[in-house]
């Protein structure tokens, strides 16, 4: 009877201890208020139904490549639908506001979003950048960009001395994620720029913000000069467009990166702006659910005896919570762990899952695992990554829009059957 009453005892504390974390969990994102009118900007903004002769409500697809002109070389206002469209551009309106940004620019991939910015160097420039970034933007920076004799320095951004130390003559960019990719680290926006402008007056920070999306963060408010998104992610959200997209409050930026778009010719068409766009009017509706659904999933790990290390910026245990609570309006949908045991067990769990697709990308309704140390960034050397802590049992999550319960039951039945090799 005495052993009973200890069992109860232990489960009641484990329980209250879990019911407490929830609420304040809860309270922390209740608290996390949304950015004015971000619905209605979402809506609203670049949509006037004014701008058409046909007054349509929803912005028309136009695929015409070119446009007639009044007398040669007088377009108006359009040319050649690769140096402007009007589908495009009412993508771009409406981003750039929901980024606080005066300028936006669409591109055919969050790749040649980041490709607009880095062709505004030159040979002989100098880019730090966070060394936790998407696998992409790595294997571009090491494989791509050093052919054309533009240097990177891949370092810890949120360790503001390595950045100070890190800076040359011919520093351009500093170049961040916050939160990082897969590593969920964040970055002091704010300390960043701060240095930067010290440090190196005429150099950008640009930041990446896919994780996030501009419903819970907006770097420039922090004083970043460009904000770029892989807007296959969350932006669009449903998995179903490749596209990126830049935003900038720099006339001079907006312009010289306006130029790349239109002479580069990396441009999406005009039916993926289509979808981007309808995707923006949601975004905030779903980025609320994908954080919901998140919470959960990173509340119920935290107690799993199958997992080792929880990383989701909403939970006090994050290293860098007050961090998150300071800079951003929320926490996303974004959840990596580490499972206990080895590859084969992160093999065994990855193959027992039912709502969670084994698939890379993240950001759309369906929740999608990956395991990153061979899909998303297995192109960064293996040294490297172990470096950085991307291991065979680092595991990342997409949390889409399911059913909570169903979410969890499924990573529940995965995790206990992962151990039973």
């Amino acid at each position: 009877w005495a052993q009973r009453c200890t069992v109860l005892v232990l489960r009641l504390r484990t329980i209250t201890k879990v019911t407490m974390a929830a609420q304040q969990q809860h309270s922390d994102a209740a608290e996390q208020k949304p950015f004015p009118h971000f619905a209605t900007t979402a809506t609203h903004a670049g949509q006037d139904p004014d701008q058409w002769n046909i007054k349509s409500v929803v912005p028309p697809i136009s695929l015409s490549t070119t446009f007639k002109q009044s007398s040669p070389g007088k377009p108006f206002p359009y040319e050649y639908s690769r140096g402007g469209n009007p589908t495009r551009e009412v993508f771009e309106v409406c981003v750039a506001a929901l980024e606080g940004a005066k300028h936006g620019i669409a591109a055919a991939s969050g790749l040649a979003a980041q490709s607009l910015i880095t062709q505004t160097l030159k040979t002989g420039d100098h880019i730090i950048c966070m060394n936790d970034v998407y696998g992409g933007t790595h294997r571009y920076f090491r494989l791509i960009l050093s052919q054309f004799g533009v240097k990177v320095t891949f370092l810890d951004a949120s360790n503001l001395k390595a950045v100070e130390e890190a800076f040359q003559e011919n520093t351009k960019v500093v170049w961040v994620e916050s939160p990082t990719n897969p590593l969920l680290r964040l970055v002091d926006l704010a300390a960043v720029v701060a240095l930067t402008r010290e440090k190196k007056p005429d150099a950008i920070v640009v930041v990446d913000n896919t994780f996030m999306s501009p419903y819970f963060q907006r770097p420039l408010d922090f004083g970043a000069d460009i904000v770029y998104h892989s807007v296959t992610k969350y932006l669009n959200g449903h998995s179903d467009v490749i596209m990126g997209v830049v935003c900038t409050n720099s006339d001079e930026l907006g312009k010289k990166l306006r130029f790349q778009q239109m002479a580069g010719g990396a441009v999406p068409s005009p039916f993926d702006c289509y979808l981007a766009n309808r995707g923006l009017k949601t975004l905030h509706l779903r980025m609320r659910e994908h954080q919901k659904n998140a919470f959960a999933v990173a509340r119920f790990l935290e107690t799993s005896p199958h997992v080792i290390e929880v990383m989701y910026p909403g939970l006090p245990s994050h290293p860098q919570h007050e961090l998150a609570r300071r800079q951003c309006r929320g926490y996303s949908g974004m959840v990596s762990f580490r499972i206990k045991g080895t590859l084969e067990n992160a093999k065994k769990f990855l193959e027992s899952l039912k709502v969670f697709i084994l698939a890379e990308s993240l950001g759309g309704y369906e929740s999608l695992v990956d395991l990153p140390a061979l899909m998303t960034h297995a192109s960064i050397p293996a040294e490297e990554r172990e470096k950085l802590g991307i291991s065979d049992t680092l595991i990342r999550l997409s949390v889409g829009l399911e059913d909570e319960e169903d979410i969890v039951n499924d990573l529940d039945h995965a995790l206990k059957a992962s151990q039973q090799l």
